[in-house]
């Protein structure tokens, strides 16, 4: 089945290329990309959850087809939370929605997952590779007080956000990209080859760092107490190269209804082993109770 294609306007006047995909009476379940990827990396793991859901998936700002802000503050976390709200409303109206992310996607979910006026809308979490700032600053900060060993591992993994920092040579450095060689990138960290292929890599990686320098440094300097409003799901992928598994014991603090659930992946798993990331997020979804109207 072919998806629907629709642009919708932001708060500010971008533009985000947003598809649907499968029956619209269906639970509806909006997907959201991580960095540096768009809206297609969700496409295998959308082949085997559309039969049970009307998914609903978009480009993020600065990727895929989607505008390009012109100031790094327009990729703050805020108002990536509008977009979400822009998105679901536009196509959704005001039906409830669960909702999944993976890396960046997941990162930026988590604020209207901590936002009251998603109460009632979100009916469910499913957090893939990507913390809340805040929580993960508060979870830093603790570390390095009582288990440095722990600080000091993930800040080995954090490496790249340090470097994506720097205004011109992050960006630039992503010209020395192309699709086959990110492709080889991912499927060297995967150990498996033939994974689907990222055409826009160059733009993807070049303007979604906007992301990473409007937001890590506020949100660890100054976290703010975020609780869930829905139920969440942790998929903790145990190879990840990027986000350590421990990052996740910070959750439970913040998501009254929490569960964990462990897959023997790494971190492109939405990619290299779509069927265990659609089982877990299907799962997960339909046991939550349905308040579609």
């Amino acid at each position: 089945m072919e998806a629907r294609t629709q642009w919708v306007n932001t708060s500010d006047q971008q533009r985000l290329y947003v598809k649907a995909w499968g029956d619209e009476r269906s639970p509806a379940l909006v997907l959201v990309h991580g960095y540096p990827d768009n809206q297609e990396v969700w496409e295998p793991a959308i082949q085997l959850l559309m039969k049970d859901f009307y998914i609903v998936t978009y480009d993020v700002r600065g990727a895929g087809q989607s505008t390009i802000p012109k100031r790094v503050k327009d990729f703050r976390l805020e108002q990536l939370s509008q977009d979400l709200d822009s998105v679901t409303q536009a196509v959704l109206g005001g039906r409830p929605f669960h909702l999944a992310a993976h890396d960046w996607g997941s990162i930026q979910s988590w604020e209207s997952v901590t936002e009251p006026k998603f109460r009632g809308r979100i009916l469910s979490y499913t957090t893939i590779s990507g913390p809340c700032l805040d929580h993960a600053a508060y979870w830093m900060r603790q570390q390095f007080q009582h288990e440095k060993t722990k600080f000091f591992k993930q800040l080995s993994k954090s490496w790249y956000i340090a470097a994506f920092q720097l205004p011109f040579l992050a960006p630039a450095a992503w010209n020395f990209f192309s699709p086959e060689r990110w492709n080889a990138v991912v499927a060297k960290l995967e150990r498996q080859t033939g994974l689907p292929q990222n055409a826009n890599i160059v733009k993807d990686g070049k303007y979604g760092v906007g992301l990473y320098r409007a937001n890590f440094i506020p949100r660890l300097l100054k976290p703010r107490e975020r609780f869930a409003v829905c139920p969440v799901q942790a998929v903790v992928l145990k190879y990840d190269n990027f986000v350590s598994p421990a990052l996740i014991d910070e959750v439970p603090k913040w998501a009254e209804d929490f569960t964990r659930a462990e897959l023997e992946a790494n971190h492109w798993a939405v990619l290299s082993a779509p069927e265990k990331i659609a089982g877990c997020i299907a799962e997960f979804a339909q046991k939550q109770p349905s308040l579609e109207i």
